[in-house]
C-alpha cells in the first residue's frame, strides 16, 4: 500500500511538472554525455562573512583547519604600539549592525592604512576600521560562532571537505564578487555601476559556455534572481531556466530532474512573511542554517544524489575578521579593464578567505582542502574557480571566460579520489531549534547597498529604469515596500519572456518593459517589446 500511495505521488508530481513546463521541459534533457562522477553541480552563494568568523573556531576539534587559536588581535589603532588590543572572541550569534565592506574599508582591514604597496596583506586593520564606525563593532568584527552555534555547518564541515584557502575575488562588496562565481570577472565593476546594472553586464559567463556545450542550467531563486544582473540571461530562451525555488527545487530534485549546473538564490528581504536567510547582517543566521539543511536534505533525497555535488561559499567577508593574508601579488587582471576613478583598481589582488564546503557522496569525510596545485604557483581558490571547475568537470570545449578563471585553482580531481560513492553520508542534519536574532524581521528598516542595487536591477526588469525617480529609486522605500517591488517586477518580466517565447519571438532577443502610466498601486499594467540585441 505504501509503495503503491508513494507511485501515485510520483506520478501526479510528474503530470504537474508536465504540465506547468511543457514549453520549457524539453531543456532539461541533457544534449552531451558526462563521463565523470559528477552529472550536477550546486552553487549556493551566501552573504557576508570570513572564515574565521564563520568556522574559524573549528580548529579547537580540527587542527587540520587554518582556524583560530584564540591568541589573534587587531589594535585599534595600527600606528600606535600601545593602543588597545582587540582578541578574537566566540561570542558571535545575532550581528544587528553591518560592518564595513566598501572598497576604502576593505583596504584598511587588510593593510592597516590606505597604502597598498605592501608585499603582503598583514590583516591588521579591521579592529581600527569598525572603531570609525561605532564603538561596539571592533569587537563584534572580531568575533566568531562557537560550532555548535551553527549546526549545520558543522555538520557539513565534518562530513565532507572544507577549503581553508578560498578567498574572495575582489577586495569589495557583493555585486563584484557575485559576478566572478558566474563570469570570473566584474567588467570592471568595484561596486553598483548604474549604466550597466541597467544594460546588463555583458560579460560571457559560464551560463553561455554550458549552453554551448549542449548542457542544462537552472537558477531557482526566491524573491529576485541577483543573475539577472547578467545581460545574457535576460534573453528569451533564458527566461525558462528561472524557476521558484520554493515551487520547483524540491520537485525538479524529486524527479531526478536538475540540470548539470544549479544556482540557488536566497531571500534577500527580511519581511515577516518569509524573513531573508542569506546571512547577510543583521538578518538571522539560524534562518541561513535552515535554508541550507533544507538544499542539503533535498539534494540527498534525491536520485540525482550519487551524480551530484553542492558547493556552498559566501560572497566576501562583510567586514569581519580574518587572520590569513589577502593574496595581493600574482592575481592576473581577468580581462584588462580598470576599475572607475578614483582608485582605478586593477583587479590584481582577492578579497579576504571566505567560507567554503564542498559536499559529495565523492568527497571523502573530515577533509580539508589548502592550497591547489596550480595551475600557476600563485593560483588560489576563488570564486572563479567555479566557471574554472565547470569546464573541466564536464570538458565544456569552450575556451576560459577570462584570464582569471584560467589562473584559478580547480576542484574537480577531489572527485577522483574515490572509487565509489560514499553510502554514510548522512540523510538529515541537525534540527536549528532556535533563533538568533531576539525579535523578528525590521520591514520597516531602509535598505542595504545590495538590496538597492537589487531594486535598480528591478527597475530595468519592469521598465521603471527610464523614470525621472530612477537614480534615487529603494532610497525611500522600507525593506517590506522593497520586497514587493522585486517580486513583481521579477514576475512580470519572466512572464513577458515566455509569452513572446510562445508567441514565436526571436530567442535571443529581450524583452525591455514600459513602465505604465498609472500606478501600479492602482492597478496600472506594464507593457512590453522584444527587442533583438
Amino acid at each position: 500500500m505504501v509503495d503503491r500511495r508513494r507511485l501515485l505521488v510520483i506520478l501526479f508530481l510528474l503530470h504537474l511538472l508536465v504540465c506547468s513546463e511543457s514549453h520549457s521541459f524539453k531543456h532539461f534533457h541533457r544534449k552531451k554525455k558526462i563521463n565523470g562522477p559528477i552529472k550536477t553541480l550546486v552553487v549556493l552563494v551566501m552573504e557576508n562573512r570570513s572564515f574565521d568568523h564563520i568556522l574559524g573556531w573549528l580548529k579547537s576539534t580540527r587542527p587540520d583547519i587554518d582556524g583560530l587559536t584564540g591568541k589573534e588581535s587587531n589594535r585599534l589603532s595600527v600606528s600606535d604600539p600601545d593602543s588597545p588590543e582587540v582578541f578574537v572572541s566566540d561570542d558571535a550569534l545575532f550581528i544587528d549592525s553591518d560592518p564595513g565592506h566598501s572598497f576604502q574599508a576593505i583596504r584598511e582591514q587588510i593593510f592597516g592604512s590606505e597604502n597598498v604597496s605592501a608585499t603582503s596583506a598583514l590583516m591588521n586593520g579591521f579592529a581600527q576600521q569598525a572603531a570609525s564606525m561605532g564603538e561596539d563593532m571592533p569587537r563584534t568584527v572580531m568575533s566568531g560562532f562557537k560550532p555548535e552555534v551553527l549546526p549545520v555547518t558543522t555538520a557539513l564541515a565534518n562530513e565532507f571537505a572544507v577549503f581553508d584557502r578560498w578567498f574572495a575575488s575582489v577586495p569589495s562588496s557583493t555585486q563584484p564578487n557575485r559576478f566572478y562565481v558566474h563570469s570570473a570577472t566584474s567588467h570592471g565593476c568595484q561596486s553598483n555601476v548604474r549604466k550597466d546594472l541597467i544594460h546588463g553586464f555583458p560579460q560571457k559567463t559560464i551560463f553561455d559556455s554550458l549552453e554551448e556545450n549542449g548542457l542544462s542550467f537552472g537558477i531557482y531563486y526566491q524573491n529576485i534572481p541577483a543573475t539577472l544582473f547578467l545581460k545574457s540571461l535576460r534573453k528569451l530562451k533564458h527566461t525558462i531556466k528561472f524557476h521558484s525555488y520554493k515551487l520547483k527545487f524540491k520537485l525538479h530534485a524529486m524527479l531526478g530532474r536538475l540540470p548539470n549546473y544549479v544556482v540557488l538564490e536566497q531571500r534577500y528581504f527580511d519581511v515577516n512573511l518569509l524573513p531573508a536567510n542569506d546571512d547577510h547582517p543583521s538578518h538571522d543566521v539560524a534562518l541561513g542554517q535552515k535554508f541550507v539543511k533544507e538544499v542539503y536534505e533535498t539534494l540527498r533525497k534525491s536520485p540525482q544524489w550519487n551524480e551530484t555535488a553542492l558547493l556552498i561559499t559566501y560572497d566576501e567577508h562583510g567586514g569581519f575578521y580574518d587572520h590569513v593574508p589577502t593574496p595581493v601579488s600574482g592575481v592576473p587582471n581577468p580581462d584588462g579593464i580598470l576599475g572607475p576613478d578614483p582608485f582605478y583598481f586593477r583587479f590584481d589582488r582577492l578579497g579576504v578567505r571566505v567560507p567554503t564546503i564542498l559536499i559529495s557522496p565523492w568527497i571523502d569525510k573530515g577533509s580539508v582542502i589548502h592550497e591547489p596545485s596550480g595551475p600557476t604557483k600563485y593560483s588560489q581558490f576563488e570564486h572563479s574557480s567555479i566557471p574554472a571547475t565547470v569546464k573541466k568537470l564536464f570538458n565544456l570545449k569552450s575556451n576560459f571566460l577570462t584570464k582569471r578563471d584560467a589562473w584559478a585553482g580547480t576542484f574537480e580531481n577531489y572527485f577522483y579520489l574515490r572509487d565509489s560513492p560514499r553510502i554514510d553520508c548522512p540523510e538529515k542534519l541537525p534540527e536549528v531549534t532556535t533563533s538568533l536574532r531576539p525579535w523578528g524581521p525590521k520591514e520597516d528598516k531602509s535598505l542595504s547597498e545590495f538590496q538597492l542595487e537589487l531594486i535598480q536591477l528591478a527597475a530595468q526588469l519592469n521598465g521603471d529604469h527610464v523614470l525621472n525617480t530612477y537614480p534615487n529609486m529603494g532610497k525611500s522605500m522600507t525593506v517590506a515596500e522593497a520586497n514587493r517591488y522585486a517580486e513583481d517586477a521579477v514576475a512580470r518580466f519572466l512572464e513577458a519572456g515566455r509569452a513572446a517565447l510562445r508567441a514565436g519571438a526571436n530567442e535571443s532577443a529581450i524583452v525591455t518593459m514600459r513602465p505604465s502610466l498609472t500606478s501600479r498601486i492602482t492597478g496600472g499594467v506594464y507593457g512590453s517589446q522584444v527587442q533583438s540585441h
